[in-house]
């Protein structure tokens, strides 16, 4: 069974299979990333695509010094952020979904949750780019301060401060409290509204 650099090497000659085990291993993370960046899953599936064919033609420049996914990463962001260009997105989607629960109405709490989720993505969206990305992959794909560097081409420093702002202003947005400073900047439970899971 092939692993990821096995494929990587395979893929540089041109093996079929070796791009589809890549394409079935990191497809979804690259729809996942994609759709919480631009909101519009058409856009996404387009992005994939763009991506897959971007990173074909480039395999023979990838040094493997990073990860194959970190090295996709900067591909997807790249491609989603032209996209978000070319459509200069001014309004945010289904950020008024909660206010039109009728008074006295208990919506499920599941319900709730989503809707603060893609509230919360929404809000993502509007951020300057380097704290889009890193808080979006940080809290939704649970890359590593270091991995996310390496995707943005950045330092690992620039990321974490890019980050830290980033929830600043989510908790500003949302009007939550700052959690006590003694937990320190590995924890990122503050950031559960985007519905990601810590690493």
């Amino acid at each position: 069974m092939l692993d990821e650099r096995q494929a990587v090497e395979q893929a540089r000659r041109g093996h079929e299979a070796a791009w589809r085990y890549l394409y079935e291993g990191h497809a979804g993370f690259v729809f996942r990333l994609a759709v919480r960046t631009t909101g519009d899953r058409a856009a996404a599936l387009d992005v994939v695509q763009e991506t897959f064919a971007r990173a074909a033609a480039g395999i023979g420049r990838f040094r493997g010094e990073s990860s194959f996914r970190s090295w996709l990463a900067r591909i997807a962001i790249n491609e989603t952020t032209n996209w978000v260009r070319r459509r200069a997105r001014r309004r945010e989607l289904a950020i008024e979904r909660a206010d039109h629960v009728a008074a006295g109405d208990r919506p499920d709490e599941g319900v709730v949750r989503r809707d603060m989720a893609e509230r919360a993505l929404a809000f993502a969206r509007t951020l300057p780019p380097q704290q889009r990305d890193a808080l979006i992959l940080r809290t939704t794909e649970g890359l590593t301060y270091g991995e996310i560097a390496r995707a943005l081409r950045t330092s690992e420093g620039s990321v974490r401060v890019s980050y830290h702002h980033a929830i600043r202003k989510l908790r500003e947005h949302f009007g939550v409290e700052p959690a006590a400073e003694s937990r320190g900047p590995e924890h990122d439970e503050e950031c559960n509204e985007l519905g990601g899971s810590e690493r």
